[in-house]
């Protein structure tokens, strides 16, 4: 049997290093969980946190590599900003779910949807 306040942390944890920063520190703490704890629930929340991480630095290099190509025309400045922004508060708002769930829910590891799992 495994803890269920260190699986609710921990869990937690692997979903919220993205408040910590949005660069290799946020990904770096769930890869960190996932090398050291035995939890099977508490690997697939780090699982799940890296593959979110991945798919929020490959939407976010697509909007980027757009707004470079295209920035400088006003029609696709005008939608490239509200992608932005609903991507901008997708990620914050999945992100508290995530860590929601894990606490009120902690046997059940969270799963992101539509996004992309490499792991």
């Amino acid at each position: 049997m495994y803890d269920t306040d260190k699986r609710k942390l921990l869990s937690a944890l692997s979903h919220g290093a993205i408040f910590f920063s949005t660069t290799f520190v946020s990904v770096g703490i769930p890869i960190a969980i996932l090398l050291v704890s035995d939890d099977p629930v508490v690997k697939e929340n780090a699982k799940e946190s890296i593959n979110f991480h991945f798919n929020v630095w490959f939407y976010g290099g697509i909007l980027a590599a757009l707004f470079f190509l295209f920035g400088w025309l006003v029609l696709p400045l005008l939608l490239l900003g509200p992608l932005a922004g609903i991507g901008y508060l997708l990620h914050w708002g999945l992100t508290i779910w995530a860590i929601t769930h894990v606490f009120s829910n902690p046997d059940t590891p969270f799963r992101y949807p539509y996004i992309f799992r490499f792991l």
